[in-house]
């Protein structure tokens, strides 16, 4: 007597939108991690590549004078700046030092500092004025 029409019905379609919307929001909510922890990579990558500009430019003119000044400085500085951090960048002394660093993405309150000693590390705190990597 009754007809059986396939199909589903309206509540189940809500359901299955409902977890697919609960699941798309854990999916997004990881990805604003993932990209914070690319950033920090990003900004890392452009310090550690200071260390051996500074090394080039230290062989040409014996001295780190300029150094943070320098094309190659200005161009990490923009990379950073593009994932969202501001590098520092200071000459040491009479020219015989340097230190660089910028804030990281992921944790707040922890820096990516390298220099001229060869350190390159994360550092909490802050890294205004700095002259070498504590």
């Amino acid at each position: 007597m009754f007809i059986k029409k396939k199909g589903f019905t309206l509540i189940e379609l809500l359901v299955v939108i409902a977890i697919i919307g609960i699941l798309a929001s854990i999916v997004l909510v990881s990805l604003g991690s993932a990209r914070n922890k690319a950033r920090d990579v990003a900004i890392k990558a452009d310090l550690s590549g200071l260390r051996s500009s500074a090394e080039l430019d230290a062989m040409d003119d014996e001295s780190y004078a300029g150094f943070c000044t320098s094309d190659d400085a200005v161009r990490a500085g923009d990379g950073i700046t593009d994932n969202g951090s501001t590098m520092i960048c200071t000459v040491v002394g009479t020219n015989d030092a340097w230190a660089a660093c910028a804030q990281l993405k992921s944790v707040t309150g922890d820096y990516f500092c390298v220099d001229s000693n060869g350190e390159a590390k994360a550092i909490t705190g802050t890294c205004a004025a700095i002259t070498v990597c504590p």
